[in-house]
C-alpha cells in the first residue's frame, strides 16, 4: 500500500488533536473531541494526549494482535484507560474521547473499523465509491441543534450556547440510544462499524477526519468522487488547502453554521498498485 497522509490544527497556536499514522499493512485515524473553554472533564490530561496515546497504543495492537479490528480497538481503549485510571475520574461525562477509522490488510483482504463521525472513503471501481461514515452522533445532535441558531459565531451567547450544547450531547455518549466513541469503555469496539473487501477490488482508501471531509458532507462543494479525485492528483495537503478556503470564506458560520469555524483536519490517501486492483 502506498500511504500518505497531512494533518493541519484548527489554529497554528493550538494543539491538533487528532493524530494519524501507519505500518505497511495497517493505519490509524483518530479525532480528539475537543471540548470548549469552561467544560470539566474530570482528567488531568489534555484530548491530544489521549488521541496520541490510543493511536500509537492501536497502531502496535495492529502489528502483533492477530484479533479482530474490534478486538484489538477495544483492547487499546483498555490499555489507556490503565495509563490514567488512578489519577483521573474515568467516570466523568467529559472525559477525553475520539472518534476512529482503522484499516488493516491481512493477506488478501483489506478489513477497516469506524466510530463516530469521521469517514472512510472506498473506491471499489464503480461509479460512485463507497462511505462508511456512523451517523449516530449527528442523529442525537440534530434535535439540539436549535441552542445555536441564530447566534453570531464568536459572541458570548455563542459561546455558551455551545457549551450547552456539548452538556447535553455528554448525556448520551457511550451509551444504547446515543452514539459511541473511544474514551474509557472497551465495549465501544462492539459498537463500531465494520466490514471488508477483497484487496483486489480496492483501488483507493481515503481516511478523513471530520475537519477534512466537511468539503464533502457539511460545505457540499465536492462529491466524495471529487474528494478521491482531488487526493489523487494533489494529495492529502491539497484536500486541507481546499478546506481551510472555505472555512475562510465563511468567518461566521453564515452560510455553513457549525460549532468550529476552523478544524483540525487529517487526510490519509492509499492507493493500491494496480496489481492489486483490478
Amino acid at each position: 500500500m502506498l500511504v500518505t497522509f497531512a494533518s493541519e490544527p484548527a489554529h497554528p497556536d493550538r494543539p491538533n488533536e487528532d493524530f494519524v499514522g501507519a505500518t505497511p499493512d495497517a493505519v490509524v485515524l483518530l479525532d480528539g473531541a475537543g471540548d470548549p473553554a469552561g467544560l470539566e472533564s474530570g482528567c488531568s490530561h489534555s484530548v491530544s494526549w489521549y488521541s496520541r496515546t490510543l493511536g500509537s497504543t492501536l497502531l502496535t495492537e495492529l502489528t502483533r494482535h492477530p484479533g479482530s479490528l474490534a478486538e484489538i480497538f477495544a483492547s487499546g481503549i483498555r490499555q489507556v484507560a490503565s495509563l490514567h485510571e488512578h489519577t483521573c475520574d474515568l467516570l466523568h461525562a467529559g472525559s477525553p474521547s475520539a472518534t476512529a477509522v482503522m484499516l488493516r490488510r491481512t493477506g488478501d483482504t483489506l478489513e477497516w473499523l469506524v466510530l463516530a463521525d469521521s469517514v472512510l472513503v472506498l473506491d471499489l471501481g464503480t461509479a460512485e465509491p463507497t462511505v462508511v461514515c456512523d451517523d449516530r452522533l449527528d442523529a442525537v445532535a440534530a434535535p439540539h441543534h436549535a441552542l445555536l441558531a441564530g447566534l453570531r459565531y464568536g459572541s458570548p451567547e455563542h459561546a455558551q450556547a455551545r457549551r450547552e450544547f456539548i452538556e447535553t450531547l455528554r448525556t448520551y455518549r457511550n451509551r444504547d440510544g446515543g452514539f459511541w466513541v473511544a474514551a474509557v469503555d472497551p465495549l465501544a469496539g462492539e459498537h463500531a462499524l465494520t466490514g471488508s473487501a477483497p484487496i483486489d477490488a480496492v483501488r483507493a482508501v481515503a481516511l478523513l477526519s471530520d475537519g477534512a471531509s466537511r468539503l464533502a458532507d457539511r460545505f457540499a462543494l465536492a462529491t466524495w468522487r471529487q474528494i478521491l479525485d482531488l487526493l489523487a492528483h494533489d494529495g492529502p495537503a491539497g484536500l486541507i488547502r481546499r478546506v481551510r478556503e472555505a472555512e475562510r470564506s465563511d468567518p461566521y458560520g453564515e452560510r455553513w453554521p457549525r460549532g468550529k469555524i476552523f478544524d483540525d483536519a487529517t487526510a490519509c490517501y492509499l492507493a493500491l498498485p494496480r496489481a492489486h486492483a483490478g
